[in-house]
């Protein structure tokens, strides 16, 4: 601008109020006015240090206040202080905003002793007896609570050791069913017939001939069509199969991914759920908590907190419990019993309440006002929430040690499973477990575990127990096939981390759109990674892109590859024979990598398939020799878990 039209914006600020003073200084001695336009840096740290300090302080005061917790409502909507209304909806979380209902599932837990008359050999002599056996028939726990917090890490390598065959002759369990029952013991003695000992004819020798002759030339019609001779019918039509006119052949579906048409919220943190039950053969309350998620500390504060609520005859039959559970924190994997009310099974509404505990703030359990009334149902049921659903190894886990299974037993169960699931996927509500155990005979000798029915969002499997003449006890399915597989899925400890699938995908590094080979495994480096089964290392050393790589040579065409490895395991290279199970190398981040996982690849036959998902052949397959005697076990098994319960049984509460 000119000079004029300087000077005419120079006019137009003084006239608004702004002068031309002097800048500001640090120091106070310029200027023309002293002690005007300085600046203090002491006074200015000082301002700004006593903001931090108050922040601190008072972030630290709410910490102190609410003991690291970050739900601060708990105790307040878990006594519920306002007079319980009547004739509510079963459905709800009504802590959560949510614009759907949540799902409600029912629940099974029923663990029942079932006699029968069982042939044993016992030095020698055949006798008959009978046996109690132990049948559990339950659906897979839907919450992860105190019951199952102390369970050790999934590792796929250690249930190896999990799933070997047992060789104890004393494991021998007797399940050959006698047609009827007995009272006490039968000793079974056979003698020879005796030579002059000749039985009657019931049949003549003519009459025989005659009745063959006659089947023979005689001529049947089936559904009207072509006569075929009696002793020679047709195969049966795929139609003749059908149960109705409409029914159709259903099969297992193999090598095929199922997708939920929702898909679970897998990522949503734990929330709040509801569990309603009816304890239908009284015992010790205690009992009934320690099977519902609540510690030995928290059993001893309900006791006292409800001990002069309590009736003075006691709880009767078949009370009811409805049990609000929810997490101590965002970061917890397990919930905790917030909230317990007790009901009588019968009589009004309002007089069916017995006693109400709550969680407060401070851990303790007090008591509380009656929640919200609403009808029980007949069945047990479960308020489903997707950010509670376990994961399969957590929820046997939980559904076991509910059960009064010991751990031994579980990790066998979740080892014969392990090599046919991912265990680290959620459960889908409704999943079930059916057991059936050799129970005591009252000589000392613990339950043994005879059949296990596992079925996976409608998909069941079954492995029944039989022993060979050589004395291995195994567990295999109903076509004599083992539940552990020929290639280990997951092969280093702890299972790792699945990051990224087989595929195409963005690469990480390029950008550029690549089939991804294998599936990475992401583990803290250094973790063990094992030879995935037996076989002989064909590759060992580095590989451009994989950095330290081991490649193994398995039968029938079979090939596996670990990719990245810190370092090799000492002793071994090209040619080398490992085991299933084997230390190969070490987790770490060479080649092209974005961080410390197994890349782990199978071929078959030089192609690449996908790692968690491709059908792998069975490890042990029972012998042909066996399989008229594996049939009559399944049968006599089968029979076992379709009988009525004796007449002592005790029925748990879910």
């Amino acid at each position: 601008m000119n000079a004029t039209q300087r000077r005419r914006h120079v006019a137009l600020l003084q006239a608004t109020g702004y002068e031309d003073s002097p800048a500001l200084t640090v120091q106070s001695t310029d200027g023309e006015i002293p002690q005007g336009r300085e600046l203090s840096f002491a006074w200015l740290s000082g301002t700004v240090m006593t903001g931090l300090t108050s922040v601190l302080l008072m972030g630290a005061a709410l910490y102190v206040s609410f003991q690291g917790q970050d739900t601060f409502s708990t105790a307040y909507a878990a006594l519920n202080l306002a007079a319980p209304r009547i004739d509510q909806p079963l459905a709800t979380d009504l802590t959560s905003k949510t614009s759907r209902l949540r799902p409600i599932a029912a629940t099974r837990s029923d663990r029942e002793i079932v006699e029968a008359a069982t042939r044993q050999m016992v030095d020698g002599r055949e006798i008959i007896r009978n046996q109690p056996f132990v049948r559990i028939s339950a659906t897979l726990a839907t919450t992860s609570t105190a019951l199952s917090a102390d369970v050790p890490a999934y590792d796929p390598v250690a249930i190896l050791n999990k799933t070997q065959p047992l060789t104890s002759a004393a494991l021998d369990i007797a399940t050959d069913v006698y047609g009827t029952d007995v009272d006490g013991e039968v000793a079974v003695n056979q003698t020879e017939m005796p030579a002059s000992f000749v039985p009657s004819r019931a049949v003549s020798d003519q009459a025989a001939a005659d009745f063959v002759r006659g089947m023979a030339n005689a001529q049947f019609s089936i559904d009207g069509g072509t006569p075929a001779l009696a002793y020679a019918a047709l195969a049966p039509t795929l139609r003749d199969l059908a149960t109705t006119e409409a029914a159709s052949v259903n099969g297992v579906a193999e090598n095929v991914t199922v997708v939920p048409k929702t898909t679970l919220a897998t990522g949503e943190g734990p929330g709040r759920t509801e569990r309603f039950l009816t304890v239908r053969e009284i015992g010790p309350l205690r009992d009934t908590l320690m099977r519902n998620g609540f510690s030995p500390a928290q059993v001893g504060m309900v006791e006292n907190t409800l001990a002069n609520l309590m009736p003075a005859g006691g709880l009767p039959a078949g009370i009811r419990l409805r049990i609000l559970y929810g997490p101590l924190s965002q970061f917890a994997d397990s919930l905790v019993p917030y909230r317990m009310s007790i009901y009588r099974p019968d009589g009004a509404p309002g007089d069916r309440h017995i006693a109400t505990v709550a969680l407060s703030d401070n851990g303790q359990y007090v008591v509380g006002l009656q929640p919200d009334w609403i009808d029980f149902p007949a069945e047990d049921v479960e308020q489903i929430n997707v950010g509670n659903l376990p994961t399969i190894y957590r929820s046997i886990w939980e559904t076991g040690r509910k059960h009064d299974l010991n751990d031994d037993t579980i990790e066998r169960i979740i080892g014969m499973f392990a090599y046919d699931i991912d265990m680290t996927k959620r459960i889908t509500a409704g999943d079930t477990i059916e057991i059936l155990e050799a129970g005591d005979t009252g000589e000392g000798s613990p339950d043994e575990l005879l059949y296990v029915s596992l079925t996976l969002s409608g998909t069941q499997r079954e492995l029944y127990r039989f022993t060979t003449d050589d004395g291995v006890v195994d567990f295999y399915d109903p076509s004599g096939e083992t539940g552990k597989r020929f290639l280990n899925r997951r092969p280093l400890e702890g299972g790792g981390t699945l990051r990224s699938r087989f595929g195409y995908r963005i690469h990480p590094i390029f950008k550029t759109r690549r089939l991804h080979t294998g599936v990475d495994l992401a583990a803290r480096s250094g973790t063990p990674i094992y030879a995935a089964g037996d076989g002989v290392i064909s590759y060992y050393k580095w590989q451009s892109g994989y950095g330290n790589k081991v490649e193994i040579e398995h039968v029938n065409g079979y090939e596996t590859a670990y990719g990245h490895m810190s370092r090799y395991a000492d002793g071994l290279g090209v040619g080398s024979r490992v085991r299933q199970g084997q230390l190969i190398g070490y987790v770490g981040s060479t080649g092209q990598s974005t961080g410390p996982h197994l890349h782990f690849e199978i071929k078959i036959n030089g192609n690449l398939v996908d790692p968690l998902s491709v059908k792998l052949p069975k490890d042990n397959v029972l012998a042909a020799q066996y399989r008229d005697e594996f049939d009559q076990t399944i049968a006599q098994i089968n029979d076992l878990m379709a009988r009525e319960p004796a007449s002592v049984s005790v029925a748990q509460a879910n």
